[in-house]
């Protein structure tokens, strides 16, 4: 029998792992139907515990409890973006190619999406852009698109969102104004290339 401490220590795990919000009775489900109970009370000790930082509170966590599409995630609080940003510039993530934007703009847009869709709407080769965008943990592969060769499927990760300061793709700005604001980022900065797609409503995770 998992002991209380244990259960809390899982679902603050599962919560921090998670990509998007987690309904109260998949978290539940992670432990035996005996258990059901006690498993409750520590899934509720741990949502209290990160609940006390939302909206300004506990300003000792950096971490707080966002609740979104019927779940539950812990996501940054969002003053402390600015530090995020600074970073990642630090670290080296803050200076993106120009193939790297336009290729990370079609998955935040688009996603999920596969390279052949990357590829026709760049017009270019984008496997070499991809694994740079893996390799920095900005997307992650989310599944295989169910067609012939089964594609992988291309999604932005948590650091996407830590990198560009946004709690979730909700917040996305208008495909116009991500270009604006972050091909001015990008290596080159003197090639002025528009990304040929039109937005179509972020998902949110």
């Amino acid at each position: 029998m998992t002991d209380a401490a244990e259960m809390e220590a899982v679902f603050e795990a599962l919560l921090f792992a998670s990509p998007g919000p987690q309904p109260e009775e998949k978290l539940l489900d992670v432990f035996p139907e005996q258990d059901r109970e006690r498993a409750a009370e520590a899934l509720e000790a741990v949502l209290d515990r990160y609940r006390a930082g939302a909206g300004g509170g506990s300003p000792g966590r950096g971490v707080v409890l966002d609740r979104a599409g019927g779940g539950y995630r812990l996501v940054t609080r969002s003053d402390l973006h600015p530090y995020l940003r600074r970073f990642f510039e630090v670290t080296g993530r803050g200076r993106l190619s120009m193939a790297a934007v336009e290729t990370l703009a079609i998955v935040a847009y688009r996603q999920p999406v596969t390279s052949p869709e990357i590829q026709e709407l760049r017009g270019r080769n984008s496997a070499g852009v991809l694994k740079t965008l893996l390799e920095r943990r900005l997307i992650r592969i989310s599944g295989r698109k169910e067609v012939v060769g089964s594609p992988f499927l291309y999604a932005t990760t948590r650091d996407f969102l830590l990198h560009f300061g946004l709690r979730s793709l909700s917040e996305l700005p208008p495909l116009e104004e991500f270009e604006e604001t972050f091909l001015a980022a990008a290596e080159d900065e003197s090639v002025q290339t528009a990304i040929a797609l039109e937005p179509t409503e972020p998902i949110d995770g």
